[in-house]
């Protein structure tokens, strides 16, 4: 489930948001899957449930999830990520992998690790 570290600088939301998106691409929350509402899952981490709001919100600007008045939160498909993330997404790899080459890794390197991830 979802951890959360009170020494991390990182606030409680942004927390809960990562541990979210990381059990969503782990394949721990399924295509589709229903999440828990918002009161249970801060019962659960005995945390206010205005934070985890802030954290559902955060996940359905970035394609994460899908809100359904009267219904719940909902895990969407893989791919429907927004554009923006994305474009985020891409321009943090661009930089790592800039940086890697500098550090004096090859190329085919690079493209191994790709691979191995996308298993």
């Amino acid at each position: 489930m979802i951890s959360l570290n009170y020494r991390d600088a990182r606030p409680i939301y942004e927390q809960v948001r990562d541990g979210l998106r990381h059990l969503m691409m782990a394949g721990a929350i399924e295509e589709g899957e229903k999440l828990p509402s918002v009161r249970s899952l801060a019962s659960s981490l005995s945390i206010n449930p205005t934070t985890i709001q802030k954290a559902y919100d955060a996940l359905e600007q970035e394609g994460y999830l899908r809100t359904e008045a009267g219904r719940g939160c909902f895990a969407l498909i893989r791919g429907g990520q927004t554009d923006s993330r994305k474009s985020t997404l891409l321009q943090q790899f661009d930089t790592a992998a800039a940086e890697l080459l500098f550090l004096g890794m090859r190329v085919e390197e690079l493209s191994q690790r790709l691979k191995e991830v996308s298993k």
